[in-house]
């Protein structure tokens, strides 16, 4: 049996698929990015002139923290991450990215996949994160 989700209070997905699916005791959680519910994104400064700045730190952290709030309505937490597999715009923001990642894992946390791609669905993302997680409390589901 499994069961889909939208979690409330988050950026709606830009398409027709669910924040996470729940099988069994594994969550699958939706490529994830730092886009908030009012369809701005952590991590982007745009000046009075266009200039944008953006920060692969800020949207690390965000996207990071956007997995563990799906997770916890799915009964789990980031300690209970399996797998990561992390999308970069340019592998330039690798470094930036990993440190923010190791604020949050170490050696015994998710096995990881990074690879960089052409581009994101949207062109403030330098970062999209998917993940799989294995929850121990059968009990809990999704919220």
């Amino acid at each position: 049996m499994s069961e889909s989700f939208l979690v409330g209070g988050k950026a709606v997905p830009r398409g027709r698929f669910p924040h996470a699916k729940v099988v069994g005791d594994l969550v699958f959680v939706s490529g994830t990015s730092s886009r908030r519910p009012d369809n701005t994104f952590e991590g982007v400064r745009v000046d009075a002139l266009g200039v944008t700045d953006l920060d692969i730190r800020q949207q690390t952290r965000a996207v990071i923290e956007n997995i563990r709030d799906i997770l916890r309505a799915a009964g789990a937490d980031l300690s209970d991450l399996v797998q990561v597999t992390t999308y970069l715009v340019s592998m330039n923001d690798f470094g930036g990215y990993n440190e923010v990642y190791g604020e949050f894992f170490d050696e015994n946390g998710p096995t990881r996949t990074t690879v960089a791609v052409h581009q994101l669905p949207h062109p403030h993302l330098l970062i999209e994160m998917q993940a799989i997680a294995h929850r121990s409390r059968k009990e809990e589901g999704p919220r």
